[in-house]
């Protein structure tokens, strides 16, 4: 008998949760299993897993191991489960970096950690002098003729922008145009030579306090056997509660810029008097990291050789010295929860022996915290272990979903961009779990994890959340977790998680994995998403 790839998964769903309700499957006891492996990947012992850390390989053999014990083939190169990944890393010298403002003939100190800090994410030039020139949310998104850089003289400046976005364009497309690739390339085309970003306190995840203690901490970017592009000569970001130094005299302050942006209001462009003066150094070194790959081959003799990635990224962000009392950032769900379901999700296919058409890589990405690293080499370089000819047809990513409550709904990022949107509502929905709308997109959540690769790659993808509305206790436990917790090294072994919650979501995502994994065709963007603009066939 015969069963249709959709309805098929739709009763793989049913059963499960039948099965969950007769008692025939022990969710506490799944709940053990998976936090077991964050047990392991968030101990004290793995540092935290910065990228190219003996922590991080530790951690990366583990789920080698797992990824075996689950039947998976290694999918790295030379029958390996590991990919490498190359990497250049930069660490600030602030000992002899300075920002110096001058205005009216009087200097004036800004003050490195309190009041901005100098980005490392791209290497930054060793001295920048220019003019300042506040460029409102500093976007140009030209589907709705929205340019903020419009009539605006840019040439050899700096250009200041706060966070936040203006009303009427779609939350996910905002979020594109906020990246650093996409802005950054407009402020180049309008000829500026850098950037001061001031993120709005009340909406940001990490209060500045806290935030400014990882400016001392090593940042990378992949190592490219090409020339590198010309890109901007500095990155500053301003303390919001000190950015008045920089608005001296402009006859703004920027608590009146925060009161329009919040009601999301177009903004203001003028210049900031005076100029500043910014000398940067840092030491510079390779580095090497991998990621980790897991191959379970398609039965169908076409389709499996149409792969549906499964992601979490693996990396922390390691051990801070600078720090007082403790000093590792353990990432328990910042993302050995994402990496520990993609561990049983990979048990769960196996121990149902489900017969999946398409194949399924399982990849513990590198880099992540990075700035995307790992999963951008990937996904423009992707191996499937000894199949040939095979591409990525699409991915469903973790990161963070956040068990703090009972699963009783889903966040699934980009759920109307795609066709694989569609079959992953219906995954979650046959499992009785309705599916939500991002009740935050000014978070900018659908650019800040390991799908946004696979989509500027052209692969449809999703991220998942543990879904909860405005005003909800649920609301309240994701935004106090979010400002204690999150890039924190209280993010770690010690704080209450629904593990049994956890499971559940674990059986659902396998649903989902099968509903992308049997569909008749394989995901696709659909007509109306901007997205569609980057599929390559």
């Amino acid at each position: 008998m015969k069963i249709r790839p959709i309805m098929a998964s739709v009763a793989i769903a049913v059963a499960l949760g039948a099965a969950e309700r007769s008692g025939d499957v022990n969710l506490a006891e799944e709940g053990k299993r998976w936090w077991a492996h964050i047990e392991k990947l968030a101990s004290d012992e793995l540092k935290g897993r910065n990228v190219g850390s003996e922590g991080y390989m530790t951690a990366a053999r583990y789920v080698a191991g797992e990824f075996e014990k689950a039947g998976l083939l290694p999918g790295g190169s030379a029958s390996s489960p590991m990919q490498t990944v190359r990497f250049i890393e930069r660490k600030i010298d602030e000992s002899k970096c300075s920002i110096t403002v001058t205005r009216e003939g009087k200097q004036e100190k800004i003050g490195l950690g309190e009041d901005a800090n100098i980005g490392m994410r791209t290497a930054p030039a060793a001295k920048v002098e220019a003019e300042l020139v506040f460029v409102g949310y500093g976007l140009k998104i030209p589907e709705y003729n929205y340019d903020d850089l419009k009539d605006v003289n840019l040439k050899g400046k700096i250009a200041v922008y706060i966070s936040g976005q203006p009303a009427g364009i779609p939350g996910a497309l905002v979020s594109h145009y906020q990246s650093a690739s996409e802005r950054s390339s407009a402020l180049l085309a309008a000829g500026a030579v850098g950037t001061a970003a001031i993120p709005d306190p009340k909406v940001s995840d990490i209060p500045w306090a806290r935030a400014t203690l990882a400016r001392l901490m090593p940042t990378m970017s992949i190592d490219e056997k090409s020339s590198p592009k010309a890109g901007l000569k500095v990155a500053l970001t301003v303390n919001a509660e000190h950015a008045d130094k920089f608005f001296a005299g402009s006859g703004h302050t920027i608590e009146e810029i925060f009161v329009l942006s919040r009601e999301k209001k177009r903004l203001p462009h003028f210049p900031l008097k005076g100029r500043v003066l910014v000398k940067a150094a840092y030491t510079q070194s390779k580095v090497e990291s991998v990621n980790v790959i897991g191959i379970l081959p398609g039965t169908d003799p076409v389709l499996k050789n149409e792969f549906i990635v499964v992601s979490a990224h693996l990396d922390h962000l390691g051990v801070n010295d600078k720090l007082k009392g403790d000093q590792i950032y353990n990432g328990a769900m910042d993302n050995a929860s994402g990496v520990a379901s993609l561990i049983e999700a990979a048990r769960h296919i196996k121990d149902a022996k489900l017969p999946l058409k398409r194949s399924i890589a399982f990849v513990a990405l590198t880099g992540e915290e990075k700035g995307l690293l790992g999963s951008t080499w990937y996904a423009q370089h992707p191996i499937f272990g000894k199949e040939k000819n095979a591409k990525v047809v699409g991915d469903l990513n973790m990161d963070m979903f956040l068990p703090l409550f009972p699963l009783k709904s889903l966040i699934i990022l980009g759920v109307d961009e795609s066709t694989l949107g569609d079959l992953a509502r219906k995954g979650a929905e046959s499992a009785g779990i309705e599916v939500w709308p991002d009740p935050a997109p000014e978070r900018n959540s659908f650019i800040r994890s390991d799908q946004y690769s696979f989509i500027r790659n052209g692969t449809p993808a999703l991220a998942f959340k543990f879904g909860y509305k405005k005003g909800t206790p649920e609301e309240k436990l994701v935004l106090t977790w979010l400002k204690e917790r999150y890039h924190s090294p209280t993010d770690d072994l010690e704080q209450p998680v629904e593990k049994e919650s956890a499971a559940k979501y674990n059986r659902v995502l396998t649903s989902i994995i099968s509903s992308a994994a049997n569909a008749t065709e394989a995901p696709r963007w659909k007509d109306a998403s901007f997205f569609k603009r980057f599929a390559k066939n």
